[in-house]
């Protein structure tokens, strides 16, 4: 993530968020049409990315970005780190008691939350709404996994695939709106 308000920003969003939903919509194991669909969805999302990329290299150093923010960069680092620690400590934890279909849900969850305290540090309000309807997505997820496992990587993993490729290009159509 990067803080929003220039082209650069923007497209480095979209790369990331494009990256990270092709590796949702490859979450789940499905037979056509949904695996048609997931797969779609991989190739939509890194050609976001794609994107993503060639918008923020295209305008190099933002002139008129402010300088970076050593207290912020630390912040998203500690926050990230907490991420990955308690996504990979609970995906463990849930293999170890063989509850391992709930994997998807459990680290939707982690993301989900882990947009609220990012949305100040990158200074992107919407990352809050985003982060709930992440968080919505792990919940149906439970709520689908308790009438049948096999479902939750379909619905989480596309759930999850499909709001962050929506975030990724509407980052790509404000970095067409913003200023250099």
């Amino acid at each position: 993530m990067t803080r929003t308000g220039t082209r650069r920003q923007a497209g480095l969003t979209a790369l990331y968020l494009g990256v990270f939903a092709a590796l949702w919509f490859s979450v789940p194991k499905a037979e056509p049409p949904l695996h048609t669909v997931l797969l779609l969805g991989s190739v939509a999302a890194l050609l976001t990315a794609v994107l993503g990329a060639v918008v923020a290299g295209a305008g190099g150093r933002d002139a008129g970005a402010p300088p970076r923010d050593r207290a912020a960069d630390r912040r998203y680092l500690l926050i990230v780190g907490v991420e990955f620690a308690l996504a990979g400590l609970g995906a463990w934890l849930l293999g170890l008691a063989g509850w391992s279909a709930f994997i998807p849900v459990l680290v939707s969850a982690v993301v989900g939350l882990h947009f609220l305290p990012l949305a100040p540090v990158l200074r992107d309000r919407l990352l809050r709404p985003l982060g709930l309807a992440v968080c919505l997505v792990a919940l149906v997820g439970l709520f689908v996994g308790f009438g049948s496992s096999a479902l939750v990587g379909p619905v989480v993993g596309t759930g999850v695939g499909l709001l962050l490729l929506g975030y990724a290009v509407m980052a790509l159509f404000r970095a067409r709106v913003s200023p250099r």
